[in-house]
């Protein structure tokens, strides 16, 4: 029984929420409370109740007695009509979707898609524990954000370190639900791949397309909608239809009319949406009337040229629907088809250059001939053409000849509202969503109209700034490299390569940022501006070393160098250019000259004047941006001198300088960068609260939203040092999700969060899942760094925690100075102190020598400072300094180290450090096979747990 275990009334709140199958973004909109700490949450009670997943935690989840468990609300468009027959059609499909995983219902526009399968998915919801979500893809114009409308219709945002794909997929993993997606036909591409990802991962979801075309997917089962019945005798769907919404609009039909009605209907081809428009009209027409119309001569328009194979038969009832309407309003329908989205009155009447007042009114009249549908909007009334009503008004502004001109005004009405939406505006992300579909799809109309380039070129680049600020960086990097393309101007074309190589950068992607830059190099160049295409070619040579973990493929030396060379012939006397080459000098010709010559002494002097220089040259140019890029490189050659605390105050510098960024990508790719380094410099020197608070910040910036779980590697890292284990087990399941996913050829930066994790299933005791942690280290190469660095540092934790100190003593047997480079930066003291601890537990002849020297290593970073005076007090056997290392890990923020310092106290105070570790989750520790020197008691007139000064 879970009230047998001690649950907080918090734990006790998730658990309920668990039970009802909500996702972790539902259960913190239901509690208020962040994503991250329902993960928590769970990740504590699936250790507290001990089970293994999510779906036996929900089976504990407390039931009341005699309740069966409730099925989710089915998450539906309510009818504004009745529907009518389609029972044969209902079982055919319901049988349909019960046996295959996804189904597609195809058909002509008009026959009734939508509403057969809004049907279906009403009366099969209780058939789904999770219940049933409609998406309508109507808006949808890119193919690439067939995700994006998903999370819409799920209630989901973008998360840290998810892209939209995969946060769908995240919230339906263990989800039994119907998933009905609506008018595919138009992305066809796009939705075929969401499919097979999301079906692939989620084994309980069942998907529901409707379509004109199919989906071409290999799971597909296809079932072809029919027209509507229409049987002379016994039972007529067509018929019924006919009759219901004739009497809808007020004028009951007679029973002996319903030959004349069959008539109508199979002139109709059974279509509902063409017997639903007519039935609308009987009131003023008559069946006579109707009759009569039916023989219109823009009937035979169905058979034409033109005529789509998928619009015939709804070609028909749009075009005798639209004959009935007055010129007026004919003009106003296909003028107004050039909205993908809901829009306004007034809007309509800018697009259309018609009074407000008189535009209502006609949008009145169509709305009240089923053209339009009417919603209510804080904004006020808002209108929306159906998609094939949409296509049919495009079709007819062609023949009138006036596609371009109302295209044209449609962009230049996207161009004034992109250029309006000020992101200082508290609403500004709402008002943005409104339009954001409209400034898609004219953008894509524009981009392919000469005449339009420039304007084209304006919407790209609005849309890659709103995008960017939206926290869409996918997006927003496609929209700057379209801006670039349709640019007329070289120089324009250089600025918008350069804004979507830093978009890249926060996304981690290293080869596109280089790629991007040098596209930049070459349009400055064509521009005539050699000193902007000299601070590209030397930017270009700086990303392929500084940023060289998120590269798939690193360029080799020899390019990066004639980059150099190339940039100083260009640069001239340019402060920008200069300080570019310098910075590259000092990152490029370091790495492939200086940090070969081995250890400090050789080419640490000239690394470091070769930073200096960039910084001073950069502190010229008063550019933030630049002053932080060669404060980097100066923490870089500081870390290489060994001189850990300069390097991390340099860091630090970084983030003051940055405090105030500017609102675009460079300055949020340079804040990105800047986190990461400070998180590491900071746990370099024992900072670890100060570590996890910049980590932190940097898992949650949203700009990471897509650069999967690199942008949590730190967090990972320092909670692994930190002994913080339910933080690591929680942040790892994303991780783990993420590997499995996508591709890890750019997964360099992330070697030393997976090794923190294998760490902590180590002391756990779960070998299975250290297994598969190392799996995945093997994985990602085996690089000196983890010979010497942080997998030296994590496998000296585990084999001291086992007791295997002569192995842990093995394992960190090269000197500092022999391995200088891969142990200086993070991992230089913490090195050097488990070392220590290693050589004194494994009764290493020399281990007296090497703790003294360590002290002077370590001196002033509190948390490998403590690990030596803990090794020099097992040396004394000195009982109260050994204790007062408990209390300075516990003021570090290490309770791993607390715990471990009181097992190896011996007696009572064993006991607490074995329920200490106990409580993190993690084994019993055991002690070296060696005899530690009895301790000493503290003097009875001091305090058993005094800090020593």
């Amino acid at each position: 029984m879970v009230t047998e275990v001690e649950i907080s009334p918090r734990e006790a709140e998730v658990l309920e929420l668990v039970g009802a199958h909500l996702s972790n973004a539902e259960i913190a909109a239901r509690l208020c409370i962040s994503v991250r700490t329902v993960e928590s949450h769970v990740s504590s009670l699936l250790r507290k109740l001990e089970v293994p997943d999510r779906r036996a935690l929900a089976q504990r989840a407390p039931q009341p007695a005699g309740a069966a468990r409730p099925h989710a609300a089915p998450v539906l468009p309510g009818p504004l009509t009745s529907f009518i027959g389609r029972v044969s059609e209902r079982a055919a499909l319901s049988e349909q979707i019960r046996t295959h995983r996804q189904v597609t219902a195809l058909g002509p526009g008009g026959v009734g898609k939508t509403r057969l399968a809004l049907a279906v998915a009403t009366q099969a919801a209780g058939e789904y524990s999770d219940g049933v979500w409609f998406v309508d893809l109507v808006p949808v114009s890119d193919p690439d954000l067939i995700a994006t409308a998903v999370a819409g219709a799920l209630g989901l945002g973008e998360q840290p370190g998810r892209d939209m794909t995969a946060s769908v997929v995240a919230a339906l993993a263990d989800r039994h639900a119907l998933l009905v997606l609506d008018n595919c036909e138009h992305v066809v591409d796009g939705v075929a791949l969401f499919l097979e990802r999301l079906l692939a991962t989620c084994p309980q979801v069942t998907v529901l397309a409707t379509s004109r075309a199919r989906l071409m997917v290999p799971f597909e089962r296809v079932y072809l909608v029919p027209p509507l019945s229409l049987a002379v005798e016994g039972e007529s769907d067509a018929v019924a239809l006919f009759m219901e919404r004739a009497a809808a609009v007020g004028r009951p039909l007679d029973p002996p009319l319903r030959e004349q009605i069959v008539s109508i209907c199979e002139r109709l081809d059974g279509m509902a949406l063409a017997i639903e428009l007519a039935a609308a009209r009987y009131p003023t027409l008559g069946l006579d009337g109707i009759t009569a119309a039916l023989s219109h001569p823009l009937r035979m328009l169905t058979g034409g040229s033109r005529a789509d194979e998928r619009h015939r038969s709804v070609r028909a009832a749009l075009n005798w629907s639209h004959a009935l309407l007055e010129p007026a309003d004919r003009a106003l329908l296909r003028r107004v088809s050039v909205f993908v989205a809901s829009f306004t009155a007034a809007a309509a009447a800018e697009v259309t250059r018609g009074e407000e007042g008189l535009v209502a009114d006609g949008l009145a009249r169509l709305a009240e001939q089923s053209l339009l549908v009417v919603t209510a909007s804080p904004a006020g009334t808002e209108y929306r053409a159906l998609e094939t009503i949409r296509q049919y008004g495009t079709e007819r502004l062609a023949e009138a000849g006036e596609l371009a001109d109302a295209r044209s005004r449609h962009l230049r009405w996207c161009l004034a509202k992109a250029a309006a939406l000020a992101v200082t505006q508290p609403d500004w992300r709402a008002r943005f969503d409104l339009v954001a579909d409209d400034l898609r799809a004219a953008l894509v109309w524009a981009a392919d109209q000469p005449q339009q380039r420039t304007d084209a070129h304006e919407l790209a680049r609005h849309l890659a700034e709103l995008t960017f600020t939206r926290n869409l960086v996918g997006e927003s990097q496609r929209h700057y490299e379209q801006a670039a393309e349709l640019a007329t101007d070289p120089t324009a074309c250089a600025a918008m390569l350069r804004q979507a190589a830093a978009v890249a950068g926060c996304r981690t992607i290293g080869d596109d940022m280089y790629r991007l830059r040098r596209a930049a190099a070459d349009a400055a160049r064509r521009a005539g501006d050699t000193a902007g295409a000299a601070a590209d070619l030397a930017i270009a040579a700086t990303i392929a070393f500084r940023f060289s973990p998120t590269f798939a493929r690193l360029p080799p030396t020899e390019e990066a160098l004639a980059l150099i060379t190339e940039a100083r012939e260009q640069a001239g006397d340019d402060p920008a250019a200069q300080a570019a080459i310098a910075l590259a000098e000092a990152a490029v010709l370091t790495d492939a000259f200086g940090a070969a010559q081995g250890p400090p002494g050789n080419a640490v002097p000239q690394t470091l004047a070769r930073a200096e220089r960039a910084v001073e040259l950069a502190r010229r140019t008063g550019d933030p941006i630049a002053r932080s890029a060669a404060l980097d490189a100066l923490t870089g050659a500081q870390s290489w001198a060994g001189d850990t605390f300069a390097a991390a105050a340099t860091a630090r510098r970084r983030i003051t300088l940055l405090s105030s960024p500017p609102n675009t990508p460079a300055g949020t790719h340079e804040l990105i960068d800047a986190l990461g380094i400070v998180a590491e410099a900071d746990l370099g020197i024992g900072d670890v609260p100060g570590a996890r608070r910049w980590a932190r910040r940097l898992a949650d910036h949203p700009s990471l939203a897509e650069a999967g779980d690199r942008a949590t590697c730190r967090l990972l890292m320092v909670d692994a040092l930190a002994g913080n284990v339910d933080e690591v087990l929680t942040g790892s399941i994303r991780f783990l999700d993420t590997w499995r996913r996508v591709d890890s050829s750019a997964w360099s930066l992330l070697r030393p969060a997976v090794a923190g994790v294998a760490m902590i299933h180590g002391l756990r005791g779960d070998q299975d899942a250290l297994g598969e942690w190392q799996e995945i280290l093997d994985q990602l190469d085996t690089p000196p760094q983890r010979a010497y660095g942080y997998g030296a540092v994590f496998d000296a934790m585990l084999l001291l925690h086992r007791g295997h100190a002569p192995q842990a003593l093995q394992r960190t047997a090269p000197e500092p100075g022999q391995v200088w480079k891969w142990i200086t930066w993070i991992w230089h003291h913490w090195y050097v102190a488990l070392r220590t601890e290693a050589a004194v537990l494994a009764a290493s002849p020399d281990a007296r020598d090497r703790a003294a020297e360590a002290r002077t290593v370590v001196a002033g970073n509190p948390v490998c400072a403590a690990i030596v005076e803990r090794a020099h007090a097992l040396l004394d056997g000195d009982q109260e300094a050994l204790l007062a290392t408990a209390e300075a890990f516990e003021a570090a923020g290490c309770r791993y180290q607390s715990a471990r310092t009181l097992v190896l106290a011996g007696g009572a105070h064993a006991e607490r450090g074995a329920a200490a570790l106990a409580g993190l989750g993690l084994t019993p520790m055991a002690l070296p096979t060696m005899a530690l020197p009895p301790m000493a008691p503290p003097p009875m007139a001091l305090p058993r747990h005094r800090a020593r000064p």
